[in-house]
């Protein structure tokens, strides 16, 4: 059998003439498995397989997938905070430096859980006081006037009632807004913000998507939005890749991706997302669970969970082709055509799941 190693570009839509904030070419994270597991030596967990991503000045760019596909793992390969198995991170055009303050001040990472990212032993000012130390953005009074600008900048007014406060006696909702005003202490041009309303309750989580939105257009930050909600994605993001089993089987502009999706996988995303105006319940075409990324599928990982898989899905992994304006799918229902409609993929999908599938009678919904 063999396999291609074709890569699914990612481009944020924005001026050809300025260079990408930061920009991954075809990443992949490998991680050893110790021995004692029932594994012989040397496996390893194929993460992140030839991703490359371009995210621009002024733009957000979700990365979706089910828990698992390797979304977190590429944040942090984009943060410097894993080093990556092979390809390469650029920063406006140029390769990136080895780690360090200078990349940390310009490439910042907001983490999931508010909860666990902030010392509960100091305050607002220490909390935010010290990357301004750290950096030599500001000090003595000067700092505190930052403290509150940077407060007011995630609408934590009025913020002489916060700068005080220690993050216990805040809320979810706004130790996370915390967070970001520390990430954005450093004057960044690039935000990763890595499931930050998933933890968050319902209630509160379009103030904090509104929030990055306004830093998206007022500060023209380059964001990626990392999240398992493709509702949300397709709220807050001007373009959406999709992963599975560490790769992108999908990516373009977000309401065309979502309006159009043409990979199966996305299309299984979207009829497990809630959705008000649907009258009857979603009829999910897949089933099965996520594989072993020790062992992972050859060919299309998607290929045993596929109602319309065939023999040579589960020999080579399907290149990007080019299915409408700036989408791309990985998926040999498209080899026959470099765009294919939106009712052909939709057509394939109904008729195999009105067939009993072999393998489980209630499809799985895919996990968060």
């Amino acid at each position: 059998m063999t396999d291609t190693t074709d890569s699914v570009d990612v481009q944020s839509p924005a001026p050809d003439a300025e260079p990408a904030a930061l920009e991954a070419r075809s990443l992949t994270k490998h991680f050893p498995v110790r021995r004692g597991w029932g594994l012989r030596g040397g496996a390893v967990v194929h993460a992140v397989e030839d991703v490359s991503l371009v995210l621009r000045r002024g733009t957000v760019t979700a990365v979706v997938g089910e828990s698992g596909s390797g979304k977190s793992t590429l944040a942090r390969m984009l943060a410097q905070l894993i080093k990556p198995t092979a390809g390469e991170v650029f920063l406006d055009g140029a390769p990136a430096p080895a780690g360090g303050r200078s990349y940390a001040k310009l490439v910042q990472l907001v983490l999931q859980d508010p909860f666990a990212s902030l010392n509960p032993i100091h305050g607002m000012r220490y909390i935010l006081g010290r990357p301004l130390k750290i950096h030599g953005t500001a000090e003595g009074r000067a700092s505190d006037e930052a403290i509150q600008d940077l407060l007011r900048r995630v609408a934590l007014t009025p913020a002489e009632q916060f700068i005080e406060k220690l993050p216990h006696e805040l809320s979810g909702g706004q130790r996370q807004r915390v967070a970001i005003a520390r990430a954005l202490a450093v004057q960044p041009r690039v935000l990763l913000a890595d499931e930050p309303v998933s933890m968050l309750d319902v209630s509160i989580r379009l103030g904090v998507l509104n929030l990055l939105a306004d830093l998206r257009d007022r500060e023209r930050l380059a964001i990626l939005y990392v999240t398992h909600d493709i509702a949300s994605a397709r709220y807050l993001a001007d373009s959406i890749a999709v992963m599975y089993a560490g790769r992108v089987v999908e990516a373009g502009p977000a309401v065309q991706l979502t309006d159009h999706p043409q990979h199966p996988y996305t299309q299984l995303l979207l009829s497990a997302a809630p959705d008000p105006d649907r009258a009857e319940a979603p009829s999910l075409a897949g089933a099965g669970s996520p594989p072993s990324l020790v062992n992972p599928p050859s060919g299309c990982r998607f290929h045993p969970r596929c109602p319309f898989a065939m023999a040579k899905c589960a020999e080579q992994n399907p290149p990007a082709f080019e299915v409408g304006p700036g989408q791309t799918s990985a998926c040999w229902l498209h080899e026959t055509s470099s765009t294919v409609s939106a009712t052909a993929v939709e057509e394939r999908t109904t008729s195999s799941a009105s067939s009993p599938s072999p393998t489980s009678s209630e499809p799985e919904t895919p996990a968060g």
